[in-house]
């Protein structure tokens, strides 16, 4: 086993540390990262507690994992990129490549894991199908955004408040309970889907009735290897722990009967969750298990009489333990299982709390009227009108045949007439950058990709400091291999999405970020009182999110709805080349006004701003810039 074993260069993980609150390590991130690091027994990281107040509590080490070597530090130690970022954060060396939050950073603790010992197979599942689990961030994922954010962080602010006074139940909660009484979709759902069936009509059970939860269907890892009666056992459970075993699944043997073959679809029972995300242990689980289980202690110790309320999730939690190595890990880093009653599962009855929560969408407006014309009509007779600020300097460019090859974006796998597309549209960006940027100052890259915009603004200001920030990683290891080519000393590169990004900077740019993306580097820059050019995409993409609400600007407010500012966006996506000239001409107008939106709600901040067709207006369907300066 030892000859599988990689010699891996050590990391820096750093992880926040604040308090502690009845044997739980705050913030609840950190306890996270420190139960998947003994799951996956990983020793390759040096780890590091950044403590924000002088001295430690003696009694830390009891509920750290004895395992693994920690070091404490102060903010003031941290290496500088990692004190622009909010952590958890891993940095590699040389100190210029860092990876930032919590999802991120525990997908990257798997990966490494299986890198250093592939005989691992069972960590690298965490990441789930396609390895996409935790995956898309937390801007654009409900899901993440529950998992990563919100239910650690309502569930700190519950054990705050719950040990001066009963606390109201987090409306993450209920969520999570909600969801794992929602039916289960996986790529081999329709076969799954008719086995049950066959196993319902085998134990002579309707498929109306299904397995009423599965608090009573409990099968534990050593069980899975026998035999077990198929109606003793939800095929969910089957299925999930005959993986867990490294056993193949459930097989068919025989052809199905024709009764079960010819069901259709709509009459198919469906699938239970087993799991967070649905049949299979992933990182989600992972996530989730210190966040339940804090939860849970204060629920026992201080409001039993509540714990009916959560039937599904108490469930769940009794299942995890049951997962090989969880409970070896929890006991590593102080976490102590309870021991729940059984509950009986009833159907979901709506809870106030949570409907108000949720009842954010628009409700039916009778006087909406659909298309763009009457939405545009609309806006010209309150003197809102389709109009570009005049380009500073339509025909400047950069001496492309002069400039190092690496610079170029034919270095980052575009060739032809798509690379000559991409210098021109860095021509309007890098030159709008060179007339504002200073000596010294921090230059971010938003949303970089390959860093065909970072890299070029790198090169061309050396005496400034550029931050590329991507959540995908691949991406981002290409422009670093392309800034070492180059050999550039004044650039770093951070793989998170951008609200992990917490520096000073003075400007912020953004090369076609889709969607809300847009708005979150022109929020970002607002709060940081810095200049943002952006060329904004995907405006298809554009919807009512936690931070954005359609339209933004006072001024647009008062005369559209969001579904007509909806018919905008959607409308402001028809300008590629192949379509009639009319229709991308109003395209262009749409594209415009929603900029128009965007412009004013900066301005309203106290920005100067200007909307800006990029020349030649061929280089890209979506060539509008925003150019916002603090006043």
């Amino acid at each position: 086993m030892k000859g599988l074993k990689k010699s891996l260069t050590k990391e820096y993980l750093y992880l926040d540390f604040s308090h502690q609150t009845e044997g739980c390590i705050l913030p609840l991130h950190t306890s996270v990262t420190l139960f998947l690091l003994s799951y996956c027994d990983c020793r390759i990281f040096e780890v590091c507690l950044v403590l924000t107040k002088e001295g430690t509590d003696s009694s830390l080490r009891d509920v750290l994992s004895q395992d693994i070597e920690i070091q404490f530090i102060s903010r003031q130690e941290l290496p500088p990129i990692v004190q622009s970022c909010c952590l958890p954060a891993v940095m590699e060396q040389p100190d210029n490549f860092c990876r930032a939050g919590l999802a991120v950073v525990l997908r990257h603790i798997i990966q490494k894991s299986y890198e250093t010992d592939p005989s691992k197979k069972e960590i690298l599942e965490l990441l789930g199908f396609k390895k996409t689990c935790l995956k898309a961030c937390a801007e654009v994922s409900q899901w993440t955004r529950l998992c990563e954010l919100t239910i650690p962080l309502a569930i700190e602010n519950f054990l705050r408040a719950s040990s001066e006074q009963p606390a109201a139940i987090p409306v993450e909660i209920l969520q999570l309970e909600k969801k794992l009484s929602e039916p289960v979709r996986v790529h081999n759902d329709d076969k799954l889907r008719r086995q049950k069936l066959k196993q319902q009509k085998a134990a002579s059970v309707e498929p109306a009735q299904g397995a009423k939860g599965h608090a009573k269907s409990q099968v534990r890892p050593q069980e899975a290897s026998e035999e077990p009666d198929p109606t003793s056992q939800s095929l969910e459970l089957k299925v999930a722990f005959s993986k867990l075993t490294v056993q193949e699944g459930p097989a068919v043997t025989s052809k199905e009967p024709s009764h079960i073959r010819r069901a259709r679809a709509s009459d198919l029972p469906p699938l239970e969750h087993v799991f967070a995300e649905g049949l299979f242990f992933t990182l989600a689980d992972i996530v989730l298990l210190p966040c339940i289980h804090h939860f849970l202690v204060i629920i026992c110790k201080k409001f039993s009489e509540r714990l009916t309320e959560f039937p599904l999730l108490a469930s769940w939690y009794q299942r995890i333990q049951e997962v090989p190595r969880v409970k070896t890990a929890a006991s590593k880093c102080g976490i102590q299982f309870l021991h729940l009653p059984e509950l009986l599962t009833t159907p979901n009855k709506p809870d106030p709390q949570l409907s108000e929560a949720l009842s954010g969408e628009e409700q039916n407006d009778p006087s909406f009227i659909g298309g763009p014309r009457p939405t545009m009509t609309k806006l010209m007779e309150k003197g809102i009108k389709v109009m570009f600020s005049p380009h500073p300097c339509p025909t400047w460019t950069l001496d492309w045949n002069s400039l190092p090859a690496a610079v170029s974006p034919k270095e980052g796998r575009m060739t032809g007439d798509r690379a000559l597309r991409k210098q021109q549209q860095l021509n309007n960006l890098v030159y709008v950058v060179m007339n504002q940027a200073k000596r010294g100052d921090r230059i971010v890259d938003f949303c970089s990709g390959g860093g065909h915009l970072g890299i070029v603004l790198a090169h061309v200001l050396p005496s400034c400091q550029v931050i590329l920030i991507e959540n995908k990683e691949l991406s981002l290891i290409r422009a670093k291999k392309r800034s070492d080519a180059l050999g550039l000393s004044n650039i770093w590169f951070i793989q998170a999405n951008m609200e992990y990004f917490a520096g000073m900077f003075n400007i912020g740019v953004a090369l076609h970020a889709c969607g809300v993306a847009t708005d979150m580097v022109i929020e970002h820059c607002i709060k940081t009182r810095a200049s943002f050019v952006t060329c904004p995409c995907c405006y298809g993409f554009i919807q009512n999110t936690s931070k954005f609400n359609f339209p933004k600007s006072e001024q647009f407010k008062k005369t559209l709805s969001y579904k007509e500012h909806m018919i905008l966006c959607r409308f402001a996506d028809q300008t590629a080349v192949q379509l009639p000239p009319q229709r991308r001409l109003i395209g262009k107008q749409c594209m415009c006004l929603v900029d128009l939106d965007r412009a004013r709600a900066a301005e309203e901040h106290g920005y100067t701003v200007q909307v800006i067709s990029m020349e030649p207006e061929s280089c890209s369907p979506k060539n509008n810039m925003i150019v916002g300066v603090p006043v």
